[in-house]
C-alpha cells in the first residue's frame, strides 16, 4: 500500500525526515519495503517555462512546420520551428529548452539544438500530453495570457514533490490500511517521547440543506450486511477534479477520474473506509436493497464485462435490478457519469467472509474488497459518509438533500481481553512498569475498563479486528514500546536433553538415501484421493475410510488408506509418457476410521500410520549393446526389501516369512517380527493394473514404518564373529500344490533340522510349460552350517533326505 509523506503529515504534525519516518514505521510492525521521490507528472516538468510566441510564419521548406521566435524570460529570445497548426504570434505557451528531458511512457528524449528543414531550432513548444499534464495531441498549449514569462512550469502547474512510501502491511494490521491509521500508529509510538496526536479532518461541518431526494434502505441479507448508511447529494456537476486531489491520487499511484468518484477514492485512502457513489436517476423504484439475487443472473460490471451472479453473492440492487456487487465492483449502469447530476453516497459494513468468497469467484481484487475482506471499522462508516458528502459539495457542487439513513441492528461492542501485569513481563522479557502500561495502552486507543492488583480488563475498539486476546494485547504493548529495546540477555539457559532412540528423522533418511543410491526416485502423493478405490475393496474397506464433508472434487473425496494408488497413478502418468522404467518411493501416512461414532472423544474414531512404499515395474536397465533386456522381478525387490531391513539392523533369519493373504498381490510374502508384520511385498494383481491402465508388471513392497520404528527401539545390535568353518548351499526344486505356500516349507524345515540349517530362501517359482495345471515349481536354497566341525557330504545328504521325506509326507511334495 502507498503512503504519501506530505499527505501523512495533514493528519500528524511530523518534524521528521521521510527516512526517519520509514525506520519508525518499519521498526513498529509496519515494514516499508521501498520509499521513492516522485512527483505529480514525471519530471517534475524541469527545464519548461512559460514562453511567449512573438513571431510566426511559415517555414520557407516545408508546408506543414512554422518558424517562430519564442521570449523564454531573462532576455532569451530563441528561435524555435513548431510542427502545430495553432501556433500563432502574442501566445503563451510552455517551453521546452534545450537540454530538457521529456518522457513518453518509460521512453525518454532530450531537447537538443539543431537544424529542422535548414533552419535553427532551440527548444520545443509542448503539446499537453508531450510533458503528461493531458492526452490531447491536436496542438499546442495555449496558456491564459496573464501567465507571466519565465516562470517555471513546475510553478505554473503547482506539481507536487513528494515523498511515497510502499508500506508492506501483514493481513492482521488492516486499521492501518490508510493515511490516518498511519498516523495513529506513528502517533502512539511517538508520545512516549514528545507530547503529539493525530487529529481527524472536522465534519462539523455537515447538514442536511434539504429533504427532496429520500432514498430508503432495507437491508434482506443481514448476516451479510452488519451495517449500512448513506446519503443522497443533488445538483452536483460532474467535471475534473481539482489540481489538489488529482495530485494526491497520482501520489499514490491512481487515476483521476472525475471529481465525485476521485473524492470516494480519496476518503478511501484517508480513512480506509470504501464509499461507493450511485447515480440516483439509476435507483429504480426510489429504494436501494441490500440482498443476493437468483444464481445465474447476469450482471454487467463498471468493466464493462458481464458476470453470472452466484446465490451467495451480495448485491446492492434497486427496486428491479442489482447495481453493484457490494464491497467488490460497481455496477456499468449505476456508476457515475457526465450525465449525473445526484448521487446517492453509501458507506458500510460488509461480512469479511462473503466478500472474500465473492471477490475470489468473480476473479476480482479492488481497493474496496482489499478491505472489507480483513475487516473495516464498523464505526466508521458515518465519519466516513459526512466527510465525502462535504467534499463533494466543495468540488462538485449540490446540496444535501437527505437526512443520513443508518441501519445498525446489531452494533458490534469493544473486545473484551484482560490481561495480567505477569504475562506482560513473562512474555515481553523486560518489567516495564504499570504507569508505562497504561500509557502504551491510552496510545494504543484501548480503554481500561477495571484495574486488579495483577492485572487489567480492557475495552479494544473494533478497527482492532486482531487484537482479542492477551497475547495480542501484549504484542501491541512491545510494537509500541519499540522491539529495539529489548536487551539481548548475555547469559544463555539450556537443558540437556536426550534424544529418542532410534531417531525416526535419521532413520528414514538412512533409508531414502539407500534407495536413492539403487536407483529409485522419491514421490510425494496427495493424501486425498478417490473414493471410488475403497469400493468392493476387500484389502482396503470403504467404511474404513476417513470421508471429508466439504471435498473440492470426488476425486479428493477420502483420505488415503495405502500408499499403493497414489504410487500406482505416478506409474502410469510416466508409463503414457513412454517412461515405463521405473523405481520408486514414498514415505507418508495413511488414514483409518473406525467406522464408529465417538461423541465424547471423536478422534479416538480414527487412526494413522506411516508407510513406506516402494514400487518397482519395467526393465532392471535400460538395454543396450552390453546389456540385454532384463525385466524387474519379485526376486529382485525382495532384493532391495531385504537390504532396507539390513540397513536398519534387522537379522533376517529371526523373522518369520509367511505368504501375503492379501487380494492386493497375486503371489506375495510377508515379513513378520515378534507378533508385528513389518514389511508385505508382491507383485500387484492383474486386475488393479488394468484398472490403472498399467500393461508391465508392477512389483510393491509396503513397509509398516510404526511397526519398524517400535521393533527398533527392542532392537539390540549384537556383535559376532565371523564363523570358523563354511558353509553349505543345497538346493531343491519341488513339485508342489498350488495350496502349499513357501511358509509351510520353510516351517517344516526349520522343524526337521534346528541345529544346522542357518537359512531357507525361495530363489524360483514356475507354473507352465512341463507342470500340471493344479501345481506349482519352487526352487528353494538351504544354507547349512556346524560353527564346531567341518560337514561332511555324507552328513549333508542326510539331512537334504530328511527334508525331501518330511515334504513328501506332510506336503505332498515331490523333487522335479
Amino acid at each position: 500500500m502507498n503512503i504519501s509523506y506530505n499527505w501523512l503529515k495533514d493528519y500528524i504534525n511530523l518534524d521528521y525526515s521521510p527516512e526517519e519516518v520509514a525506520a519508525m514505521l518499519t521498526q513498529i510492525g509496519l515494514e516499508v519495503g521501498s520509499m521513492e521521490e516522485v512527483e505529480t507528472v514525471k519530471g517534475g516538468l524541469r527545464g519548461l517555462v512559460v514562453a511567449e510566441v512573438l513571431t510566426c510564419e511559415k517555414h520557407p521548406n516545408s508546408d506543414h512546420l512554422s518558424k517562430t521566435t519564442v521570449d523564454a524570460g531573462n532576455g532569451q529570445i530563441l528561435p524555435v520551428v513548431c510542427g502545430a497548426p495553432n501556433v500563432a504570434a502574442g501566445q503563451k505557451v510552455i517551453l521546452a529548452t534545450v537540454g530538457t528531458t521529456l518522457y513518453d511512457g518509460d521512453k525518454e528524449f532530450q531537447i537538443k539544438k539543431s537544424k529542422i528543414r535548414g533552419e535553427v531550432s532551440e527548444g520545443m513548444i509542448c503539446a499537453e500530453d508531450e510533458i503528461g499534464l493531458g492526452h490531447n495531441h491536436d496542438g499546442i498549449m495555449v496558456l491564459d495570457p496573464s501567465a507571466v514569462v519565465g516562470t517555471p512550469a513546475a510553478e505554473y502547474f503547482k506539481i507536487e514533490s513528494d515523498y511515497v512510501f510502499e508500506v508492506d502491511l501483514t493481513p492482521n494490521r488492516i486499521d492501518s490500511a490508510s493515511h490516518i491509521g498511519i498516523a495513529r500508529d506513528l502517533a502512539a509510538y511517538l508520545k512516549q517521547k514528545q507530547e503529539i496526536s493525530y487529529t481527524k479532518p472536522s465534519v462539523d461541518a455537515f447538514k442536511v440543506d434539504n429533504h427532496s431526494l429520500e432514498i430508503p434502505v432495507e437491508i434482506k441479507t443481514p448476516e451479510a450486511c452488519h451495517r449500512y448508511s448513506g446519503v443522497t447529494i443533488s445538483g452536483v456537476t460532474i467535471k475534473e477534479s481539482p489540481e489538489w486531489l488529482k495530485n494526491r491520487l497520482k501520489l499514490i499511484g491512481l487515476n483521476p477520474i472525475n471529481n465525485v468518484v476521485d473524492v470516494t477514492n480519496f476518503v478511501l485512502f484517508e480513512t480506509g473506509q470504501p464509499l461507493h457513489a450511485f447515480d440516483a436517476a439509476e435507483i429504480t423504484g426510489g429504494k436501494v436493497i441490500v440482498k443476493t439475487v437468483a444464481p445465474g443472473t447476469n450482471f454487467i460490471t463498471l468493466d464493462g464485462f458481464g458476470r453470472e451472479l452466484h446465490a451467495d453473492d451480495l448485491m446492492i440492487c434497486n427496486a428491479e435490478e442489482p447495481m453493484c456487487i457490494a464491497g467488490v465492483f460497481g455496477g456499468f449502469k449505476s456508476g457515475v457519469k457526465d450525465s449525473t447530476t445526484s448521487i446517492f453516497l453509501e458507506s458500510a459494513y460488509f461480512d469479511s467472509v462473503y466478500i472474500r468468497k465473492t471477490a475470489r469467484r468473480h476473479g476480482l481484487s479492488t481497493d474496496a474488497s482489499f478491505r472489507f475482506e480483513r475487516g473495516t471499522d464498523p464505526n466508521g462508516t458515518i465519519y466516513a459518509l459526512k466527510r465525502a458528502a462535504l467534499l463533494i459539495k466543495e468540488v462538485a457542487g449540490g446540496e444535501i438533500s437527505s437526512e443520513i439513513v443508518d441501519i445498525y441492528p446489531q452494533p458490534v461492542e469493544d473486545f473484551k481481553v484482560d490481561v495480567s501485569y505477569g504475562n506482560i513481563k513473562r512474555l515481553i522479557g523486560v518489567d516495564l512498569g504499570k504507569d508505562l502500561i497504561k500509557q502504551l495502552l491510552a496510545a494504543l486507543e484501548i480503554r481500561i475498563a477495571s484495574e486488579s492488583e495483577t492485572g487489567l480488563s480492557l475495552r479494544v475498539p473494533p478497527y482492532r479486528v486482531d487484537v482479542k486476546r492477551e497475547a495480542d494485547v501484549i504484542e501491541e504493548l512491545l510494537r509500541i514500546y519499540g522491539y529495539n529495546k529489548i536487551e539481548i540477555p548475555l547469559q544463555v539457559n539450556a537443558s540437556l536433553q536426550y534424544s529418542v532412540k532410534p531417531n525416526l528423522h535419521k532413520v528414514r533418511n538412512l533409508i531414502a538415501d539407500m534407495l536413492t543410491a539403487q536407483g529409485f526416485n522419491e514421490i510425494w502423493s496427495n493424501s486425498l484421493t478417490k473414493a471410488s478405490y475403497y469400493e468392493q475393496n476387500e484389502t482396503f474397506k470403504s467404511e474404513h475410510s476417513v470421508k471429508l464433508f466439504n471435498p473440492l472434487s470426488q476425486d479428493l473425496g477420502v483420505m488415503r488408506q495405502t500408499l499403493l494408488y497414489g504410487g500406482l497413478e505416478a506409474l502410469a502418468y510416466n508409463a503414457n509418457r513412454r517412461n515405463p522404467d521405473l523405481r520408486l518411493y514414498e514415505f507418508g501416512n495413511c488414514y483409518f476410521s473406525n467406522g464408529t461414532s465417538l461423541k465424547e472423544n471423536p478422534l479416538r474414531n480414527y487412526r494413522e500410520e506411516e508407510h513406506l512404499m516402494l514400487f518397482v515395474t519395467g526393465n532392471k536397465e535400460y538395454p543396450n549393446w552390453v546389456s540385454p533386456e532384463s525385466k524387474t522381478s519379485f526376486f529382485l525387490l525382495k532384493t532391495y526389501v531385504e537390504n532396507v531391513l539390513k540397513r536398519v539392523g534387522f537379522d533376517l533369519q529371526k523373522m518369520d516369512v509367511e505368504d501375503s493373504k492379501s487380494g492386493v498381490y497375486s503371489e506375495g510374502l510377508e515379513y513378520w517380527l515378534n507378533g508385528k508384520k513389518m514389511v508385505e511385498f508382491g507383485m500387484v494383481a492383474k486386475k488393479t493394473l488394468k484398472e490403472f491402465g498399467l500393461e508391465n508388471p508392477v512389483y510393491v513392497a509396503d513397509f509398516d514404518m510404526d511397526s519398524l520404528f517400535i521393533a527398533m527401539k527392542n532392537h539390540q545390535v549384537i556383535f559376532t564373529g565371523l564363523p570358523k568353518y563354511p558353509e553349505v548351499r543345497r538346493d531343491l526344486a519341488l513339485l508342489v500344490d498350488k495350496s502349499v505356500k513357501f511358509g509351510q516349507l520353510k516351517d517344516l524345515a526349520i522343524r526337521t533340522e534346528r541345529k544346522l540349517l542357518r537359512s531357507v530362501d525361495l530363489f524360483d517359482v514356475y507354473e507352465g510349460k512341463g507342470i500340471p495345471d493344479d501345481k506349482k515349481s519352487y526352487a528353494i536354497s538351504y544354507i547349512l552350517r556346524d560353527d564346531e566341525k567341518t560337514l561332511e557330504d555324507k552328513q549333508i545328504d542326510k539331512i537334504m533326505q530328511r527334508f525331501i521325506s518330511a515334504y513328501e509326507r506332510e506336503l505332498g511334495a515331490k523333487l522335479r
